[in-house]
């Protein structure tokens, strides 16, 4: 852990803005190099432009490759398209606002020129599309320009198609495949306007308002208000700051906007564990300066940048682990959502807590249990088959309380509305919650951790089958299995090993030379430790062959 993790950033920490914004677009990256190509992980193409990761040529080139991309779909309905707070958020949005003009494409900006959450982006989509068949050429999609929580050196580019979330392989696959032979071309394919052509020609959409107002059919607003629970809630300097106070003013509810900032140094942030700047709500260390306040509300949260993870603070407990709050939730929404439909699956990740699978069958409902990526639950959310669909990142998304989609991507919002409705509607605080049900199912112990890997053990990793798998023991339990599908189908890209009390999964990172573990143990904090030194040994093994 780094010396400082927890204390706020000095200036050393602070990343130069006008050094990040000259390289934007001064330097021109090589797409050869693997390292500097167009590539989509699970949450779009990131990177900073001081490693020629993320720079205009590879905006404009992407840019071009979802015109084409949405034209080959079928897809000439209007493009939404919103930023958030980080510095290269806005070069990128003119970049990408240039290339959509030069194209003609129908493009809807904020009517205030603000930043815009995620969510407001899916929820906006599928608003225009709702009753529109699958060959409907007037179908919307949108572009989200946002790393999410990374460090503010970082920038990040997504698509979402006119289902409203996370695009899927086929699709992220065909755009940067497509991009990287237009950056090889050198930009030829290009077409583009000028800036204050763009912006003219770009039409306005008023996406505050509109995801505001909607709220109440997704939360119980009105148990909020008639509750009279105080709300903190810090958007951590992200695109949720104009979002929270609106919601606070609009509903009359309790509620403080602890820091409305909006710096892109976010020099106001306390370091992470490693020492970096990260708006990860999340992590008690990036949350410091929220749980140093969490007497002063009855339920304090945060957003990271783009607003679609949520951080749940209550007086009692701090900071919540996410896994324990999406197990609170689920229980909490399968028992005050009567007008969902009676055969609604609960969606989580392989890697999520295996407490959701206790809850999950206590309320004797269907686990819809899925790779890593929120892209998974889209095709259950919209039709209305999953009512809950979470990630152990602090990600969900759940239906509208007459049993409608809502948002098919993640929403930070309206869960942190969430733990305000359950403290109005039960009385009792989400950690209180959560402390029944360790009463009731046993408290587990969660952690992920990095191990070192190389580009080739990576990729042998991801490619793994559990056939390959030879031990019959983890720390001390027989194995009872080793998967590496989802049990609702897909790939996991990795390995996940379960005992009776136990279980780890292991994952290639995406942008970094480590592969992720994730584990969990039901016998305390040093059996998970041996179940995650078993799992090292038992992957490294596997990769050495």
């Amino acid at each position: 852990m780094h010396p400082r993790a927890g204390q706020k950033a000095q200036t050393e920490d602070l990343v130069d803005v006008d050094e990040l914004l000259d390289a934007y677009y001064d330097i021109h990256p090589d797409p050869s190099d693997p390292d500097q190509a167009v590539s989509f992980g699970t949450s779009g193409h990131r990177g900073s432009s001081l490693d020629a990761k993320f720079n205009e040529d590879h905006i404009a080139a992407t840019t071009q490759a979802i015109v084409e991309y949405r034209a080959s779909q079928g897809i000439h309905g209007p493009l939404f398209i919103g930023r958030d707070t980080h510095a290269l958020s806005r070069p990128a949005f003119d970049t990408a606002l240039e290339v959509l003009a030069g194209n003609e494409v129908a493009t809807l900006i904020d009517s205030m020129d603000g930043y815009t959450p995620t969510p407001a982006i899916s929820h906006a989509i599928l608003v225009h599309n709702r009753g529109k068949g699958a060959e409907d050429s007037s179908r919307a999609d949108g572009i989200v320009v946002t790393p999410s929580h990374n460090p503010p050196r970082d920038g990040g580019f997504k698509y979402n198609p006119p289902h409203g979330g996370p695009a899927d392989s086929d699709a992220t696959s065909w755009i940067a495949d497509r991009a990287n032979e237009i950056l090889a071309s050198g930009l030829r394919d290009v077409r583009r306007h000028g800036r204050q052509k763009a912006l003219q020609d770009a039409g306005r959409h008023d996406y505050l308002h509109t995801y505001v107002e909607d709220l109440s059919s997704v939360v119980d607003i009105a148990a909020i208000r008639r509750a009279g629970v105080r709300i903190g809630a810090d958007p951590l300097g992200g695109a949720a700051v104009d979002y929270w106070a609106t919601i606070g003013e609009l509903h009359d509810l309790d509620l403080t906007v602890v820091n409305p900032s909006v710096d892109p140094q976010f020099g106001f942030m306390t370091l992470d564990r490693d020492g970096k700047i990260r708006m990860d709500c999340s992590s008690p260390w990036s949350m410091a300066s929220l749980l140093e306040q969490r007497s002063s509300f009855d339920i304090a949260t945060g957003n990271d940048a783009d607003s679609d993870r949520h951080g749940i603070v209550t007086p009692d407990a701090g900071l919540m682990d996410p896994n324990h709050y999406l197990a609170v939730a689920i229980r909490y929404l399968f028992a005050h959502r009567p007008d969902w439909p009676a055969g609604a699956k609960v969606g989580k990740t392989v890697v999520s807590s295996r407490l959701i699978d206790q809850v999950v069958s206590s309320l004797g409902r269907e686990l819809f249990e899925v790779p890593v990526g929120f892209k998974w639950f889209v095709p259950g959310l919209i039709d209305s088959s999953v009512g809950f669909g979470g990630e152990e990142s602090a990600g969900a998304s759940f239906l509208r309380k007459d049993g409608s989609v809502w948002t098919t991507d993640k929403d930070g919002i309206i869960l942190a509305l969430l733990a305000s409705e359950i403290l109005a509607v039960t009385g009792r605080t989400p950690s209180q919650l959560h402390a029944e049900l360790v009463e009731e199912f046993g408290r587990s112990s969660y952690a992920r951790i990095d191990a070192p890997a190389d580009r080739e053990q990576k990729a042998r990793l991801k490619a793994l089958s559990a056939d390959e798998v030879t031990a019959d023991e983890l720390a001390g339990e027989p194995i009872t299995a080793a998967i590496t599908e989802a049990p609702a189908g897909g790939a996991i890209g990795g390995l996940r090993v379960s005992t009776e009390s136990a279980w780890f999964a292991a994952r290639p990172s995406g942008t970094e030379d480590v592969y992720k573990i994730y584990a969990e143990s039901f016998r305390g904090d040093e059996h998970l430790a041996q179940v995650q030194d078993a799992a090292k040994a038992l992957v490294d093994g596997v990769l050495s062959d």
